[in-house]
């Protein structure tokens, strides 16, 4: 076979090896809070938030040009503040009272000047119609309190989530030589070897094989 042929079997080779399959979802948030430190080692388990919506991380990045001689000299990249927001279908008190660090006395949550949420650390799942999915960790960041919404009910019945949104900063994670804001890994279907790879460079933690979700009024405990 010739020479070329066989480059155009290669670069053929190459491009089935990619997956172009968009998200067309998003699963499991899961949450731990951060030790005093700060540097990745979480204080109690991973919990999990269901029946999530949407999740939006904001990586914004701008080009700084040096100019000289009437042209660019150079060009650097600035990196912005990482910004992560979501809505759930309903964010439960318990969960509320610990990303926020909310006070409770006597079952009665609150809001006041004296608010100190803690360092959280994050994972999610973007999720694909083939059952693959893209595992994200979110490294270190404060999440702050949401407006408090309320609307009539009118002839239809409308749900109306919870939001919530946060900043996140650049924290040590094991086994890269630079500090890192977002780590992220993919799967194919039936695989888990990135997701458990992430767990343990964001938490510290294996994956939790059992999970204890917990809502306002109810505790179920599934298996993954």
């Amino acid at each position: 076979m010739k020479q070329g042929n066989l480059l155009k079997l290669d670069l053929q080779h190459f491009a089935e090896e990619k997956n172009y399959r968009a998200s067309t979802g998003v699963d499991q948030l899961y949450y731990a809070v951060l030790d005093e430190s700060g540097a990745g080692i979480i204080t109690g388990d991973v919990d999990l938030v269901d029946f999530v919506q949407t999740i939006t991380v904001e990586m914004p990045q701008e080009a700084v040009r040096a100019y000289g001689s009437d042209k660019t000299a150079e060009i650097a990249v600035a990196n912005g503040n990482v910004s992560v927001s979501g809505a759930f279908h309903k964010l439960p008190v318990e969960v509320r009272q610990t990303l926020l660090g909310l006070e409770t006395v006597d079952g009665l949550s609150s809001y006041g000047a004296g608010d100190n949420p803690p360092y959280v650390a994050c994972v999610f799942a973007k999720t694909h119609e083939d059952g693959s999915k893209e595992w994200v960790g979110l490294t270190k960041g404060l999440f702050m309190r949401p407006n408090i919404n309320a609307q009539t009910k009118n002839e239809s019945v409308q749900f109306s989530p919870d939001e919530i949104s946060g900043q996140f900063m650049e924290r040590p994670v094991d086994g890269f030589e630079k500090e890192k804001t977002v780590v992220f890994g993919y799967d194919e279907s039936g695989e888990s070897a990135n997701r458990d790879k992430l767990f343990q460079k964001i938490f510290g933690v294996a994956y939790p094989n059992t999970t204890t979700t917990t809502s306002s009024t109810t505790t179920t405990t599934t298996s993954a």
